[in-house]
């Protein structure tokens, strides 16, 4: 991979193929041969997928730099049955600036043509219609420009390559108060604040939750401090009281806690480096001089604000006292395992609230559907929720009771707790007293956030770009209940014996950084734990021998990489170095006659896969 002028591994790219039709594109449906010419990038996506949002970030440089030579393609492959439905599609598109056109895939027929196995995965395909590299996860934006420099040099001395404007066609900007609003907090003054997420702005809003009384934030994506009219925000979430004058915003693109003076409406930061938090990086220290990744709620508990850190599944804290922060739970493992804090594994945790007692902590724990609790001791519980796969809509014994990636949560007077159920448009109660959960209103849509007003609760009814309000009724609604998994195709493995292996190939001009040891790790469990009966759990090797339990026939193999590459240039004593990282949950089923070896795509190409009759 290091010689300027490789002989790549090429195999021809599959059509595009999605039954929601394209989007981004002023109505212009296309394929593949309307592209030749171009360098195309397909991102595989899917809009719950923190990891995604954070690959839309990284793309951004990228996209305008080579506007002219590169197409960027979001092939939106969804997880939840919510995701499937066309325009939760199109207002994701929206809500999260993708200035790209996107090929809506609600039957995963693209994922399956092009062998993918994990959110996000990226895929270069030449001016020729040749795929000629792979990437899965975070941290590839610097491997795909470096190659994306190489095939413009290639293909304009071969003639092959077509410049001009691309296909992306932008919608119009439609005229609301509020656009995808995220989270509201009540101010001591009886009005709302609530994250104007889209529009990159707080608003507040009269006690009636539709008048505007201000806007904070100069409504342009950014990162800057000051008074209200210039200060940036990019896509603001979370917000909460640190006392009567000051709020605390979950800056959550720009990987930073801000601070807004409600009296001067003036806006400064309290933590984190506007970079984002990486494998390697500090878990504590100074409050600025520490990264954060995608802060997606705050809450004042104990004392300190807890910090919803949905991109790297934990929980950390701000200290105002001290101005540090720290991590009190998660081991950056995605996944629903309780116990001590540092041992518990959370999936992208998307709300938070405290009890009206202040003795635990509630959180929406988002890719899990799942409703857990942090106690004063650190301690996490699970109250609804099993997993990485299994949601719906279910009331009754909280044990059996399905949520569908709820985003947000509130405490209520007698100890129960709302959540915002987002996926389900509805919003449900558990309450501990009796452990079951019911649902207290359907109807809306894509609720992210609520707050309590006297017997009253506020819905941040996000994909209606409105606060909506609900009188607490006091009996629950019926609902039919429904059960899903994961709509993806099990890998069909062999019994026994099972070869693992994680390909990663250092960009062109790096090398893998070996300076302070082994600059890769590998992480694998199973669910059931009883699958695997040798290869789990840590190491520095990314192949690994599996083996499996026949007497399990099926189940989910749940797989972490991480890879360090460095500038492979011996004069450079400070070399760029980068991390490339993913998690895979694969659906397994055991059968005689399946594969005996499993491929997972960090970054370049499978060259063990078997190649059709165009590969090169």
């Amino acid at each position: 991979m290091n010689d300027s002028t490789p002989r790549r591994v090429r195999v021809r790219a599959p059509e595009l193929i999605g039954k929601g039709g394209w989007l981004n594109t002023g109505g212009q449906q296309y394929n593949l041969a309307d592209l030749r010419g171009r360098i195309v990038i397909l991102d595989f996506w899917t809009f719950c997928c923190i990891n995604c949002l954070h690959v839309l970030d990284e793309l951004r440089e990228l996209e305008e730099k080579h506007r002219d030579t590169v197409v960027i393609i979001g092939v939106h492959s969804p997880k939840f049955v919510h995701e499937a439905e066309h325009q939760a599609v199109v207002d994701a598109v929206e809500r999260y600036g993708v200035e790209h056109p996107v090929l809506d895939d609600p039957e995963l027929a693209t994922w399956k043509q092009y062998a993918v196995r994990a959110w996000p995965t990226l895929v270069v395909i030449d001016p020729e219609g040749y795929v000629v590299a792979q990437h899965a996860g975070e941290g590839h934006a610097h491997a795909i420009a470096r190659l994306v420099e190489e095939l413009e040099q290639e293909h304009s001395a071969k003639g092959t390559l077509r410049r001009g404007d691309g296909p992306y066609v932008a919608p119009e900007p439609q005229p609301t108060v509020l656009r995808f609003p995220g989270k509201a907090l009540l101010l001591p003054s009886g009005t709302f604040l609530v994250s104007d997420t889209t529009r990159h702005q707080l608003v507040e809003l009269a006690a009636d939750g539709e008048t505007v009384v201000r806007r904070i934030g100069s409504g342009v994506r950014g990162f800057t401090d000051g008074p209200a009219d210039t200060a940036a925000f990019s896509e603001p979430q979370g917000l909460a009281l640190l006392d009567e004058h000051t709020v605390v915003v979950a800056d959550t693109v720009n990987h930073a806690l801000r601070r807004l003076d409600l009296a001067t409406g003036e806006v400064g930061t309290l933590a984190g480096t506007g970079k984002q938090w990486m494998q390697g990086s500090p878990t504590s220290g100074p409050a600025r001089e520490v990264a954060l990744s995608s802060p997606w709620d705050v809450a004042l508990f104990g004392g300190r604000v807890w910090i919803a850190m949905a991109g790297v599944h934990q929980l950390w804290a701000y200290d105002p006292q001290a101005e540090s922060v720290a991590v009190t739970a998660g081991t950056t493992n995605e996944g629903l395992v309780d116990g001590p804090g540092p041992e518990a594994w959370f999936a992208q945790p998307s709300g938070l609230a405290v009890s009206a007692d202040g003795e635990r902590l509630w959180l929406a724990d988002s890719e899990t559907s799942a409703l857990r609790r942090v106690d004063l001791d650190g301690v996490v519980h699970t109250a609804v929720g099993t997993g990485l796969f299994d949601f719906g809509h279910r009331d009754g014994e909280a044990g059996q009771a399905l949520l569908q990636h709820p985003l947000g949560v509130t405490a209520l007077p007698d100890g129960s707790v709302a959540v915002s159920d987002t996926y389900n448009h509805a919003v449900r109660r558990y309450d501990p007293a009796t452990g079951e959960v019911t649902t207290l209103a359907t109807d809306l849509r894509e609720p992210s956030d609520a707050v309590l007003v006297g017997t009253d609760l506020v819905v941040v009814e996000s994909a209606r770009h409105r606060l909506t309000r609900l009188r607490l009724p006091e009996e629950a609604v019926q609902v039919t209940s429904v059960a899903h998994r994961t709509q993806r195709a099990a890998t069909e493995v062999g019994p026994g014996g099972l070869r693992l292996d994680v390909i990663f190939q250092a960009p062109a001009g790096q090398k893998l950084d070996l300076r302070y040891g082994p600059s890769t790790r590998l992480l694998v469990s199973a669910t059931p734990p009883e699958l695997l009966l040798r290869g789990e759990g840590a190491g520095t090797d990314l192949a690994r021998e599996l083996e499996l339990n026949p007497s399990i026939p099926e189940g989910v193999l749940h797989v972490s990489a991480m890879a360090a590459s460095c500038d492979d240039d011996p004069a450079n004593e400070y070399p760029a170095c980068h991390v490339h990282q993913q998690d895979w949950g694969v659906p397994v089923r055991l059968a005689e006659g399946g594969a005996s070896r499993l491929p997972l795509v960090l970054a370049g190409m499978d060259t063990g896969a078997e190649a059709g009759s165009d590969a090169e």
